[in-house]
């Protein structure tokens, strides 16, 4: 299977995972249950469930408990948007091609709404049939992506970066903790979702491919942002410029921040070609993590 059919699938089986995992419509408090859905059902470009599941391939997870950390990794992510979205943050109207929550659901109800999905995520990991020490790897390695000293440090670092001039090296540190910890997250929450715990090389070789992803994911971000209308993106175009946010293309120019990009792309790479030249176990398994990669450097939304 090709990777456009592979990701494609994947996508389609996380949603009717998500449709059955979410509270209903129909259950009290019915409004805020509609929104948890809205804010995680029918759109996005489901990068970190795909990771999830890639890396699971690699060291044989099985579906069950992928589909757990597939979907708490969404609900930190969808959360995530929901509360970025909000007057008090970026103050934004689009996102994934449609109204953002709170615009759909007033303000108090997109608050509760993230809070509600980052409480849901927890309690998804807690229903794998995983042994304990594997879900407590789980809970530690998404609580710390997701917290001070990840997103929502990074985000904070952003919020108080506005009309300011950031050399590269905090720039990328922002980034790194903002956008790069949950994808780090993804790629090795995938490896924990084994029975056994992975091997010590294993882990850091995914955690180094993992951060030059997430590098990768931000820069085309910025470059997109420029370069890419509001129609194809599904969100605002041209907010970063406006706003005056320091970002990669506004530090090294589109130029600069392209040949930076492909040069994380690279490190990534090679990261895969360490795992599978140090054991045969490995070898041609990580042809998935390999496309997602790929897939990151051309996107165009």
């Amino acid at each position: 299977m090709d990777f456009k059919s592979w990701s494609a699938e994947r996508a389609a089986h996380f949603e009717l995972c998500a449709k059955k995992a979410l509270p209903p419509e129909n259950r009290l408090p019915w409004k805020l249950h509609e929104a948890m859905r809205y804010a995680v059902l029918d759109g996005g470009k489901r990068i970190r469930p795909l990771l999830a599941y890639a890396a699971g391939d690699l060291v044989g997870a099985e579906e069950e408990a992928l589909d757990h950390i597939a979907l708490a990794l969404e609900y930190i992510h969808s959360y995530s948007l929901v509360h970025d979205d909000m007057p008090c943050m970026d103050n934004d109207t689009l996102r994934r091609g449609k109204l953002t929550t709170h615009k759909k659901y007033g303000e108090a109800m997109g608050m509760l709404t993230g809070d509600a999905l980052q409480a849901q995520a927890f309690f998804e990991l807690t229903q794998t049939k995983l042994p304990g020490e594997q879900i407590s790897m789980l809970v530690k390695l998404l609580s710390g992506a997701a917290g001070s000293t990840g997103m929502c440090g990074g985000q904070a670092v952003d919020l108080l970066s506005v009309h300011q001039k950031l050399d590269l090296e905090t720039l990328t540190l922002m980034h790194r903790m903002k956008t790069g910890a949950m994808i780090r997250a993804s790629a090795l929450m995938g490896l924990y979702g084994a029975k056994t715990m992975p091997p010590v090389f294993l882990v850091g070789q995914i955690a180094q491919y993992a951060d030059s992803i997430g590098l990768a994911f931000q820069v085309i971000d910025d470059i997109l942002d420029v370069t890419a209308d509001t129609a194809v993106l599904g969100k605002t175009a041209g907010k970063d410029a406006a706003e005056d946010k320091p970002t990669y293309v506004s530090l090294l120019g589109l130029d600069k921040s392209r040949e930076m990009a492909q040069n994380e792309i690279n490190k990534a790479l090679e990261a895969l070609k360490n795992i599978g030249e140090h054991s045969a176990e490995y070898k041609g398994k990580t042809q998935r993590l390999s496309d997602i990669a790929l897939y990151i450097l051309s996107r165009d939304h």
